[in-house]
């Protein structure tokens, strides 16, 4: 009787040949684990991978893993909807509606943050008559800002009877607004022609937005014939002739000197020898 913990020798079934033999019409699983047996230890580490080429595979899977991590942020960055456009926000309107902003803008929601066009925004909105300046920026992750600075009235100008109104005009000479009543607290431009391509508007309103503001209270209407020729006409009824947009701190002061005294005609246009008549 065999010793206690020892294996008992396999018995071969019939028709089976001795361990690592194939046996002749074996099944094709049988035959490969046969081989498999007849395999030594060095045949295995001859043919097992060297720890360079691991090392190569392990580098190839590293890269193949690292471009496709790269091909998915691309796509979610550039391509994909889930960081797209979901709001616009508008700062800075007050008179200008922030819906009309809005439509007037334009921006395409659920686009891709990093493929909107902010300079083309930026130019539409730059059209409405309101809108002095304009600046767009995104605010992550899905966020158009809007922020606009309105035009500010320096002055108006009448049409008359036949025309269509009161027309506000900023301190570049901008005509953006039109009303069907006068405006209080305004002066009138009294000038051929109002426009921003105009110099002689220019230079009227260049002047009305850098006079003091205790001096512009006073003002009722400006003229010019040339741009260096802008008169005032006050609401005493003086007139004072200004000049151009020179020195007007001295001009400023020199004028209220000269308006104690008894006059019609008040020129500081020269400061340095202003007169009164």
């Amino acid at each position: 009787m065999p010793a206690t913990g020892q294996r008992r020798p396999r018995r071969a079934h019939p028709g089976e040949g001795p361990p690592g033999e194939v046996r002749p019409g074996a099944a094709p699983a049988e035959q490969a684990r046969a081989r498999r047996g007849r395999r030594t230890e060095a045949e295995r580490r001859r043919t097992a991978p060297s720890p360079a080429r691991r090392a190569g595979l392990r580098r190839r899977w590293i890269a193949l893993l690292s471009v496709l991590t790269v091909a998915a942020f691309v796509y979610l960055l550039f391509f994909s909807s889930m960081l797209g456009l979901r709001s616009v926000l508008v700062v800075g309107a007050q008179s200008v509606s922030a819906d009309q902003i809005r439509v007037v803008a334009a921006a395409p929601m659920d686009k891709p943050m990093l493929r909107l066009d902010t300079d083309e925004i930026r130019d539409r909105v730059a059209t409405m008559p309101g809108i002095a300046t304009v600046e767009v920026s995104r605010s992550w992750p899905s966020t158009v800002e809007i922020s606009v600075t309105e035009r500010a009235a320096i002055a108006f100008f009448d049409t008359g009877p036949a025309g269509d109104g009161f027309h506000l005009v900023d301190g570049g000479g901008v005509v953006f607004k039109t009303l069907k009543e006068k405006p209080a607290g305004l002066p009138e431009l009294k000038l051929p022609l109002v426009s921003a391509d105009d110099p002689v508007t220019r230079a009227v309103t260049a002047v009305l937005g850098i006079v003091p503001p205790q001096l512009q209270k006073q003002i009722v209407s400006a003229s010019a014939k040339t741009p260096g020729s802008v008169e005032f006409t006050l609401t005493s009824g003086k007139t004072v002739r200004w000049g151009d947009a020179d020195q007007t701190d001295r001009k400023a002061k020199v004028l209220a000197a000269l308006l104690t005294q008894e006059g019609k005609l008040y020129d500081v246009s020269a400061p340095e020898l202003p007169t009164v008549s």
